[in-house]
């Protein structure tokens, strides 16, 4: 009881500061209504470039063409907003208004740590001058007169390149968005500025780059990339994240399952011989489009891509013998356990499949407090039958080995069939 009474003298503090604070900040509240902070610089941190993400869509930011939603122009509930994740409204005179993400790419300190590395590896220093810094650091290495980026210069800097071939990192160069003359793999192609935003992006985070270069335009299933201006990187809105649909009548949550199993397949196996591997799988990394109600990955920045035509011309130790990725009962959120090591030198790998089966759709998946799976509470007849939830929990934690390969498949045969039968 007295616990009871101290939570609740607690909570009417936070509300009481809250709404004392509120008072006190009325005027720039109703200022920062009022003004546009994404047509500013500093908002944007212009100022940082080239230390940023890329400047392809400042115009669009500085005219005024886009616009914080409602509450995203109150900066009081940045508090809240740890991932910096913005929701706005962006405008074309043609085609009318609609909603568009904005991210940082990080959170405040993540993005501080970021200026603190740069100094360091530049100066020896916690702190300087970004702009005079850079110059010195192994960004500007790669400058004008090298003509390739190549795997020895940028191997492990993230999981993107963790372990990448030069067929990568020329679809990297290739396909970079925040360059006037895109096409070209020679990286001497672009200017300076843009060779240190895409090797900085690709250092500290390569979630642009992954949604570049396996854009959704081509069927892959990420969310759109529109542009950046400074650190704020613009992608379509999709819809709502997946946890929203947890307990949404059966009929959507298969067919969202069945969804999922086949993004794990397209990752794994597709005609460009690329294994992208989700090393970080919640509810909250994908989102559902509310008119197709297509599944698409929202959060990209932990996927590790491996070039499958390098390891068979290589043939690294074992590259020929189905790895099975190894179940970890942690009684957490959204745990995975891997090698990244062996997910590079492998052809056949179960990854994909072992982390959307444990962490989404079995069982042994918790979220927000909550388990059992986005396959919660099967009918009655489904349940009796026994087969969905012998599929799950082999997919899961296999018993026979390579036992979770033949899960897998059996599992997105007896979804889609499923899903049919309740359409």
């Amino acid at each position: 009881l007295k616990l009871g009474r101290l939570y609740r003298y607690v909570k009417l503090a936070v509300l009481g500061s809250l709404a004392a604070a509120l008072v006190l900040n009325t005027h720039s509240l109703l200022a920062s209504l009022q003004r546009n902070e994404l047509s500013e610089r500093r908002f944007l941190q212009l100022n940082k470039c080239p230390a940023c993400w890329g400047t392809s869509w400042c115009r669009k930011f500085l005219n005024g063409q886009l616009r914080l939603e409602s509450w995203g122009r109150l900066r009081l509930l940045d508090f809240f907003n740890v991932k910096n994740v913005y929701f706005a409204r962006y405008g074309e005179p043609r085609e009318g208004s609609r909603r568009v993400v904005l991210k940082r790419l990080g959170s405040a300190q993540e993005l501080a740590d970021i200026d603190t590395k740069i100094c360091r590896r530049a100066t020896g220093r916690g702190r300087c001058d970004l702009l005079q810094a850079l110059p010195a650091t192994e960004f500007a290495s790669l400058n004008g007169d090298v003509r390739l980026l190549t795997p020895g210069a940028v191997e492990g800097w993230s999981d993107l390149v963790h372990c990448p071939s030069q067929r990568l990192l020329d679809r990297l160069v290739r396909r970079y968005a925040e360059t006037k003359d895109s096409g070209s793999f020679l990286l001497r192609n672009l200017k300076d500025s843009e060779r240190m935003q895409l090797l900085i992006t690709l250092a500290f985070n390569p979630e642009p780059l992954v949604l570049q270069s396996f854009p959704s335009d081509e069927g892959w299933p990420f969310a759109k990339y529109l542009g950046a201006c400074g650190r704020m990187v613009a992608v379509n809105y999709v819809g709502e994240e997946l946890w929203s649909y947890f307990n949404a009548p059966w009929e959507k949550r298969v067919d969202l399952a069945w969804q999922l199993m086949e993004i794990a397949e397209q990752l794994t196996n597709n005609d460009f011989e690329f294994a992208l591997y989700l090393l970080d799988v919640s509810f909250d990394n994908f989102a559902v489009g509310p008119r197709d109600g297509k599944v698409i990955i929202v959060d990209a920045e932990n996927v590790l891509v491996a070039d499958k035509r390098l390891i068979r011309q290589n043939k690294p130790e074992n590259w020929d013998v189905w790895y099975e990725s190894k179940f970890d009962d942690c009684d957490k959120e959204a745990c995975l356990s891997f090698s990244k090591e062996i997910l590079c030198a492998r052809v056949t790998v179960d990854h994909n499949y072992y982390a959307i089966c444990q962490n989404l759709l079995s069982r042994h998946a918790m979220w927000r407090g909550t388990s059992g799976g986005l396959l919660h509470d099967p009918p009655a007849e489904i349940a009796k039958d026994g087969r969905l939830e012998a599929l799950l929990d082999e997919c899961a934690n296999p018993k026979k080995r390579y036992g979770r390969f033949q899960a897998a498949k059996e599992l997105r045969e007896y979804l889609a069939q499923l899903s049919n039968n309740v359409r």
